[in-house]
């Protein structure tokens, strides 16, 4: 069990150190983000007109408020194929001003995120009975596909995120999950029978 912690704790480091290096010294984490051109007139519309609501908005909306029934969803819904044609549509995350910049608050509960993410999956490996390197780490490998397609490939096909932001955050998530199936084919590298029995 101390060996599967090890792993756990040493490869969410490892991955942490990825995801840093990805996002600050490589092109990926900027792959399909643009600035909002004349950002000044946007802003001040979005202040004058979301005001204080922080929320994730989808546009353009189906225009009923709050508690439609069911059969003005479905009339809305037929008239939503005309509106998004004439019409701008995306998906907004919106904060009002005032929200702070804590960068620090931040890392940490990326660091946390991605530690309880390399220890589960080092966990689920040490279930198992593959006793190679390569297979140990093709393991981890293969749950990094799994967790990179869950939600990114979803906004692609939903929301239209762009491809390159996509297929560049699944990259940083698959090479971040391929750096702890190493870290923990290394530790565990003696275990061919599961660590947990039922």
């Amino acid at each position: 069990m101390i060996r599967i912690l090890v792993a756990g704790v040493l490869g969410g480091i490892a991955m942490f150190i990825w995801t840093s290096i990805a996002h600050m010294a490589l092109p990926l984490g900027e792959a399909g983000i643009r600035e909002i051109p004349n950002e000044q007139a946007v802003l001040a519309a979005m202040k004058a007109n979301i005001g204080e609501q922080s929320g994730l908005y989808l546009f353009p909306g189906i225009g009923l408020g709050p508690n439609p029934s069911r059969a003005q969803k479905n009339e809305a819904m037929h008239n939503l194929g005309e509106k998004s044609a004439n019409n701008p549509s995306g998906i907004l995350m919106y904060h009002p001003p005032g929200r702070p910049l804590t960068i620090g608050k931040w890392l940490g509960i990326e660091f946390a995120t991605e530690l309880v993410e390399s220890m589960l999956v080092v966990f689920l490996l040490a279930q198992t009975r593959v006793s190679s390197f390569g297979g140990r780490v093709g393991f981890v490998f293969v749950a990094g596909i799994l967790a990179a397609m869950a939600t990114n490939v979803s906004y692609w096909n939903w929301y239209g995120f762009p491809s390159v932001y996509t297929v560049s955050y699944m990259s940083i998530q698959v090479i971040g999950f391929l750096c702890v199936g190493l870290v923990a084919g290394l530790l565990l590298r003696k275990t061919s029978q599961p660590i947990v029995d039922n």
